[in-house]
């Protein structure tokens, strides 16, 4: 198969969809893998690197997607990529559909096969290729937060850690999968009080257990938000359903109860966000303010500290594109029931049904 690696060109994207340890591997599988020209130099991968392991180096990206049978890259292709997709053309990247209705569209008239990394799913539920990302974006949310929270960066001006004699800033996580549950970590790990919500009790039962004592769980209902709010310095979004829009757990009018210069940080954004006044944000412009309420929004939150990243994606990502080239996708697929979750739109279907109820549209049980 002829595999084609473009360069990311969303806002502050550094990563990029392989690691030259992944592009050797796919070689010596027999496969053909194109790079474009400076893909990997913002993870810190030249093209030499991938010269090295067998791969072949274009000038451009408009080359990468007119040679490739399947494209490998991180985010979603954006507006100027979609004339570059062509029908039958495997893409394997995030997608992240229920959040974006004209890239839905637009794949829907490519006649593309977009599988998504966000929905690949293990037989026990885990979502393999969306964790490494998860547990980075998780760690970063935190520090993030203890960013925006100093005065010279539109926060109240508390220290997350406290000092001796002043007590350290209060942290609530909403949701306590692989995202808050990093959060959760680094939070306590530099201090902060922090309490961890989630909805499933056996959830909470197992963070009450592995977490640090100065991580409290609780029950997560509006109305316990709503009594967190007052004495909490930073909130951290990262409620997911894996493949849906994420429900808003904070409203507007519920900003009133916060205190000024707080700050809420939506991981959740790719998939429509937490908050009510959540919209998305990037890392050239990451925060903005309502209320008084300091909001970091970035939909790409990983591609900050992109070798980690990237180093992390690929370890998830490779053996499946490896499946995905050696047999084809639709076998592959087939064969395989956690890339079968993966399969969003099939030659302008929609083949993941919880993007099609969200749309209104039809949809296929068939690839």
């Amino acid at each position: 198969m002829r595999i084609g690696i473009p360069k990311e060109i969303k806002n502050n994207e550094n990563r990029v969809g392989m690691t030259p340890a992944g592009v050797a591997e796919l070689v010596k599988h027999g496969h053909e893998v194109m790079v474009q020209h400076t893909a990997g130099e913002g993870s810190g991968f030249p093209d030499s690197d991938y010269i090295g392991a067998g791969a072949s180096i274009l000038p451009a990206i408009e080359d990468v997607y007119a040679s490739a049978d399947m494209i490998v890259k991180v985010k979603e292709p954006i507006e100027p990529e979609y004339p570059l997709i062509r029908a039958g053309q495997v893409l394997f990247t995030y997608f992240h559909l229920a959040s974006d209705r004209p890239l839905t569209d637009a794949m829907l008239d490519s006649g593309a096969v977009c599988i998504a990394y966000e929905t690949v799913t293990a037989p026990d539920g885990s979502l393999p290729l969306l964790i490494p990302m998860s547990e980075v974006a998780g760690r970063m949310a935190t520090l993030n937060g203890a960013y925006y929270l100093q005065k010279t960066k539109g926060g109240m001006g508390k220290l997350l850690c406290g000092v001796p004699g002043v007590k350290p800033a209060k942290v609530l996580v909403l949701g306590g999968g692989i995202v808050g549950q990093a959060a959760a970590r680094v939070a306590a790990g530099m201090g902060a009080n922090v309490v961890i919500a989630d909805i499933s009790l056996p959830r909470l039962r197992e963070l009450s257990v592995s977490m640090p004592p100065n991580v409290d769980t609780l029950y997560s209902s509006s109305h316990n938000i709503q009594q967190e709010l007052p004495d909490t310095d930073i909130v951290i979004g990262s409620v997911l359903i894996p493949g849906d829009k994420t429900p808003h757990l904070i409203d507007r009018q519920m900003l009133s109860l916060m205190q000024k210069g707080s700050v809420l940080v939506d991981v959740a954004i790719d998939q429509g966000g937490c908050f009510e006044t959540s919209r998305p944000t990037t890392h050239s412009n990451p925060v903005y303010e309502v209320d008084g309420i300091v909001h970091y929004a970035v939909a790409n939150i990983p591609g900050a500290v992109p070798y980690t990243s990237t180093m992390a994606l690929t370890n998830a990502t490779l053996r499946y594109a490896i499946k995905l080239a050696d047999k084809g996708w639709r076998n592959a697929c087939l064969e395989d029931a956690a890339l079968r979750a993966g399969v969003n739109i099939v030659g302008g279907k929609i083949t993941f049904k919880p993007v099609a109820d969200l749309y209104g549209l039809p949809y296929s049980e068939e690839i």
